[in-house]
C-alpha cells in the first residue's frame, strides 16, 4: 500500500473505532513484555514500532524502562497513547513516521515489532523496513517481531498480510541477525476468536 495511502488507512481506523474496538487489542501485551524484560534492562532503549495506541508504553513505564520511543504512522494512534500518558512523569520519545521512510537519529537497544512488518506484503516495502532496522539497531542489539503464524489470519484491519514462521521470517532478515528465540502465541481478539502468531527474537550481528 502507498505511503499516503497506509497514513489515511490507519488514522481513519483509530479515530473510529475505540482503543478495545480493534482485533489486535491487548489489555496485557504479553509476551512483548515479558521477552523485552528477558533480553533487555530499564536503561536499555526501546523503539516500538508500529506501537499505535498499545499499552505496551504503559507497561514499560511500570517496569521503570527509562527510554522508550514509540513510532507509528497514525497520528490519531500516537495521540491516543500520548493521552493516556500524560502526566506519568516519564519520559517518552513519540514520533509520527512511516517505518519505510523513517531515518533514524539514533541507535536501539530493542526494537519491537508487533505486527507492522507483516503488512510489508511488497518486497519494495519490506526491504525499505529492513533497510530502516539495520539503520536503528545498534550492533548487538535485538529485534522482536511478531507476525501472524503461517496458520494465522491472512489479511487484518482489512489488508493484506505476510504470514511467518521463525525459519522463513531469519531468511528474509538475512545473515547479519542471527534468531535466538521463537515463540508461538494465540492471540484472543476483545470479541473471543483466536488468532496465530509467531514472535521471534534475533541478535543483530556486532559490527566488523
Amino acid at each position: 500500500m502507498e505511503k499516503e495511502a497506509s497514513r489515511l488507512h490507519w488514522n481513519a481506523t483509530y479515530e473510529a473505532k475505540r482503543e478495545d474496538g480493534v482485533s489486535w487489542f491487548q489489555d496485557s501485551p504479553e509476551p512483548s513484555l515479558s521477552l523485552i524484560k528477558e533480553i533487555a534492562h530499564p536503561s536499555s532503549a526501546v523503539v516500538d514500532v508500529g506501537g499505535g495506541a498499545s499499552r505496551l508504553v504503559d507497561n514499560l513505564g511500570e517496569q521503570h524502562f527509562e527510554d522508550v520511543t514509540v513510532l507509528d504512522l497514525s497520528a490519531a494512534a500516537i495521540a491516543a497513547a500520548r493521552g493516556r500518558r500524560a502526566g506519568a512523569g516519564r519520559q517518552i520519545e513519540w514520533i509520527v513516521a512511516d517505518i519505510r521512510a523513517w531515518s533514524p537519529r539514533r541507535l536501539y537497544d530493542v526494537w519491537h515489532d508487533r505486527a507492522a512488518f507483516h503488512f510489508m506484503v511488497e518486497k519494495a516495502d519490506r526491504d525499505a523496513y529492513l533497510f530502516t532496522l539495520r539503520r536503528a539497531l545498534a550492533p548487538n542489539g535485538y529485534a522482536i517481531i511478531a507476525t501472524f503464524a503461517l496458520d494465522g489470519p491472512e489479511k487484518c484491519s482489512g489488508l493484506p498480510v505476510q504470514r511467518y514462521d521463525a525459519s522463513t521470517l531469519a531468511q528474509v532478515l538475512g545473515s547479519g541477525f542471527a534468531l535466538v528465540r521463537t515463540l508461538d502465541h494465540l492471540h484472543l481478539t476483545p470479541w473471543g476468536s483466536s488468532q496465530s502468531f509467531q514472535f521471534s527474537v534475533f541478535r543483530r550481528a556486532p559490527e566488523m
